[in-house]
């Protein structure tokens, strides 16, 4: 690790401290998170403690789901020490607003693959199971009639 804020590490070293890849490091280099870095006269990128510390950010803003673009906001702000925090609360409510709103969403999904997975309550023959007809279009009533039909002969 980087000894005094003026000594640099390479790419790998900073991937290494952050706990991400490499590739990850670039492409916050070129969306823009990080500043271009220094370049040694061989082409090393080198990177100073204060984009360990940027990165670290960055890393958990991204471990709380928050977007690329809302990072870049919470950047800028952080940069403003001075003003109020009522944009950063406003961008994390927002955030907790996608996330109930896509929970919701889920658990509407889960509860159509439940009554899916009703549709075929037991094994057999692929050419009668009640999922992909449903997923096809098929009726199922259509089925049902079917498979009563057949018990009774």
């Amino acid at each position: 690790m980087a000894k005094s804020r003026n000594e640099t590490i390479k790419i790998g070293e900073l991937a290494n401290l952050v706990g991400i890849q490499v590739v990850t490091v670039r492409y916050y280099e070129k969306e823009g998170l990080l500043d271009k870095p220094q370049r040694t006269p061989n082409g090393y990128r080198t990177y100073r403690r204060g984009d360990v510390e940027r990165l670290r950010f960055i890393r958990h803003c991204r471990d709380h789901g928050i977007t690329i673009e809302d990072i870049k906001t919470l950047l800028k702000l952080r940069e403003a020490p001075e003003r109020d925090c009522m944009e950063v609360n406003t961008l994390v409510d927002e955030h907790i607003k996608k996330l109930e709103e896509q929970l919701a969403s889920l658990q509407a999904l889960k509860s159509r693959l439940v009554e899916l997975r009703g549709k075929c309550p037991h094994s057999g023959a692929i050419s009668k199971c009640g999922i992909l007809r449903d997923l096809d279009g098929y009726h199922c009533r259509a089925w049902q009639a079917e498979e009563s039909q057949n018990q009774t002969t």
